[in-house]
């Protein structure tokens, strides 16, 4: 069976990546953007890495602190383990309302797949006291029976909260039709059930294996200077544990989806969410931006030949990770139209492959995704972003990849359609009334109702059990 894996030699292909970045950054800029800052890169001897960008006369100072191990590191059966793990690095609400309250900032902690981000702003004045802070979360992390359940408890309840939105149900099952057992398919915050299987002992094991400072890299953007800040670091982040070896993100490839539209009962107002995607690309693959600009082609088109759908949301996005994500298509729809929707769908799929993007939907699409950069290079939280993806993925940031997005052809983007779509097992969803959904898919579209029995898988078929190997110390 093919393994997809990460390169885990750590120190010297990221200054390699550095490198190249920094030698390329301005030329690549999109027209229009801010030059962005290079920071002074520092590490320290237990491993964590330091970018720090001194803002002279600036009153606030803003941290990011990432640790390049996220939810795909959930064990089987318990999604949202790293979710949990990053909450209970800052137990106490009163830790978020000093931020809030006393220094006018703010403390949060976001996992996705590949990383939890710790992002910290407040006084420069205080700074010291904000590292502290950061310390105790990692150093001293309050991993308590009591805490386990409350933030459990806190975690459950949202899941359950949310888990009803029909939109939040169709991504979570798009995403499980297409990867199975494979991580991505499985919630990075959990669900009601796997949450609750979360214990103390996988939070500690957890905690052992990836919250370690060769594991992280930590940007600080201010009115703090440089001598101030390594000196503080070292002081309080210099007895943050080092590990003798990082888990790669090393997983066994995902067994293809089922070919029929799977279609799941829910309550419905005359509308159903559809939802179909295939494997798409790694974050460091040299053609994720044009897969970016294909799915924004994908849009226009699909708009154009569903004028009916105008007014409930369209979307088709590309979500690459460290590990090839997924390209996907969704709306809200019509009942009674799903299953010229889904025709519709397909239809656009193969005129990407057939058809190459014109002057116009090209230009429109780096318009936009020209624009989102320019955008988010103008808050702290985009510059942190780009600067901790270049360690997290170990290639160049959106703003510097090459090609560059100007200089994507509409042959590239035909030729990264062929990659996606050529041999591609479409996966598709449709969450509504299963009664009528059934009775206007068949018999021109078989289908899967949830719940129904299936044949047992032949024997060649059985899905391999995820793997994790551990590499050596070198």
């Amino acid at each position: 069976m093919k393994l997809i894996s990460r390169i885990t030699s750590t120190t010297l292909p990221r200054r390699v990546a550095f490198l190249l970045w920094a030698t390329l950054l301005i030329p690549a800029m999109p027209a229009g953007a801010q030059l962005l800052q290079q920071p002074e890169r520092e590490q320290m001897l237990n491993g964590l890495r330091l970018l720090i960008w001194h803002k002279p006369g600036d009153a606030d100072v803003f941290l990011s602190l990432r640790i390049h191990s996220g939810a795909a590191f959930d064990v089987e059966g318990k999604a949202g383990e790293m979710a949990i793990l990053g909450d209970i690095l800052f137990p106490d609400p009163t830790t978020r309302e000093y931020f809030t309250d006393e220094m006018a900032g703010r403390l949060d902690v976001d996992t996705d797949y590949d990383s939890i981000t710790i992002t910290m702003k407040g006084r420069a004045a205080q700074f010291e006291r904000i590292v502290e802070i950061l310390r105790t979360g990692l150093v001293t992390t309050q991993i308590t029976p009591e805490n386990v359940a409350r933030i459990r408890e806190g975690r459950i309840k949202i899941a359950k909260e949310t888990a009803i939105a029909p939109d939040v149900l169709a991504d979570r099952a798009i995403a499980a039709r297409l990867f199975g057992d494979f991580p991505y398919g499985r919630p990075a915050s959990g669900s009601a059930e796997s949450l609750g299987r979360v214990d103390r002992a996988d939070l500690l094991l957890a905690r052992e294996r990836f919250l370690n400072a060769n594991n992280a890299t930590l940007v600080i953007m201010g009115g703090v200077q440089r001598s101030r800040a390594i000196r503080a670091v070292r002081q309080l982040l210099g007895p943050w544990r080092k590990s003798e070896q990082i888990v790669p993100t090393t997983f066994r490839q995902a067994t293809a989806p089922d070919p029929r539209p799977l279609v799941i009962n829910a309550a419905s107002d005359q509308s159903s969410e559809i939802r179909l995607a295939v494997r798409g690309l790694a974050r460091s693959d040299r053609d994720v931006n044009a897969a970016t600009l294909l799915g924004m082609v994908a849009l226009q088109r699909w708009e154009k030949l569903s004028p009916e759908n105008a007014r409930r949301p369209l979307f088709v996005r590309h979500e690459a990770h460290m590990l090839p994500g997924m390209f996907v298509m969704g709306a809200a729809v019509d009942t009674l139209l799903v299953a010229k929707a889904l025709t519709q769908a397909r239809e656009v799929i193969q005129s990407l492959m057939l058809v190459p993007a014109t002057v116009d939907e090209l230009a429109r699409a780096k318009a936009e995704l020209n624009a989102q950069i320019t955008k988010d290079l103008t808050r702290q939280e985009g510059i942190a972003r780009v600067w901790l993806d270049a360690d997290t993925f170990g290639v160049l940031p959106n703003a510097t990849e090459a090609p560059l997005i100007d200089a994507i052809t509409p042959a590239d983007l035909q030729r990264v359609a062929g990659r996606l779509f050529k041999e591609a097992h479409v996966a598709t969803i449709v969450i509504g009334d299963a009664k009528q959904l059934q009775a206007s898919l068949e018999p021109s579209i078989k289908v899967e109702m949830m719940g129904e029995i299936k044949a047992p898988p032949a024997k060649s078929e059985t899905k391999p059990a995820m793997t994790i190997p551990i590499k050596k110390p070198e």
